[in-house]
């Protein structure tokens, strides 16, 4: 069976394992409200397993690390971010569909990128490629800012809306173009993105801190996630698992 695309056009590179939900009837007779409550708390109670499930086999089990990032990957409602018709899947090992022809990334994927951020509560970052809002929020827990950018409206305003709703304070969204990165905002800590370029946007490159770090895939085709330093030397790129992202697009819609 050939590996299911993410949103970015990434391969799964595990098989995908089955999330349950469980719900409520209340015997009869009950006060609705009360049904209600005890269907609510049983649902988080559930979703809270499927997190951990999903943390235990999918992404720990797969050598991420830094237990921070294995905090956030329990902690972000991932469901909250799919739509209704796919929230019963919401914890499984592959990307699902969110409009606009795009899909949320696989867990897995998350974590890694996460992790080779080497994210840290001071740090202000760039995040290339909104998307559902999934990767921002699992961010926006382990630093001081993150700055968001998508460049189709409808995936921005969705977002937002979800981000807004599970009161993420210090998650900045904009309609635009990656390329051009968020100058006014800069220079970054970190930036992470999300699609992948020919070779990295020098706009991105320069708005990186020395000492900050950069992950991107980069390539058309098959790629690499590479990991950029800048240093005071320079930049220094490392190479390190192969991937297949959808090509970043600009503005004017030119690859």
């Amino acid at each position: 069976m050939a590996p299911a695309r993410d949103r970015a056009g990434r391969y799964a590179l595990a098989p995908v394992v089955l999330a349950a939900v469980t719900a409520c009837a209340g015997p009869p007779g009950a006060d609705p409200r009360s049904v209600a409550g005890t269907a609510k708390a049983e649902d988080a109670a559930a979703r809270t397993a499927e997190r951990d499930r999903m943390v235990d086999t999918q992404i720990a089990a797969r050598g991420i690390q830094n237990p921070a990032v294995l905090a956030a990957m329990r902690r972000v409602p991932r469901h909250r971010f799919v739509p209704p018709g796919q929230q019963a899947a919401a914890y499984d090992d592959t990307p699902l569909p969110i409009g606009e022809g795009q899909t949320i990334s696989q867990p897995y994927i998350v974590a890694y990128m996460t992790e080779a951020l080497e994210p840290q509560p001071t740090d202000r970052v760039l995040e290339i490629g909104t998307g559902s809002g999934y990767q921002a929020a699992v961010l926006a827990g382990l630093v001081k800012e993150l700055y968001t950018i998508e460049i189709v409206p409808g995936l921005a305003s969705r977002a937002r809306a979800v981000l807004d709703a599970l009161a993420y304070a210090n998650i900045h969204t904009r309609v635009g173009d990656g390329y051009l990165g968020w100058p006014d905002a800069a220079p970054f800590d970190k930036i992470i993105v999300t699609a992948a370029p020919d070779d990295v946007p020098q706009a991105l490159v320069d708005q990186l801190r020395v000492g900050g770090i950069m992950v991107v895939p980069v390539g058309r085709g098959d790629q690499m996630m590479t990991i950029i330093r800048r240093t005071n030397d320079g930049i220094v790129r490392r190479e390190t698992i192969p991937v297949r992202f959808v090509p970043m697009i600009k503005k004017d819609g030119r690859e």
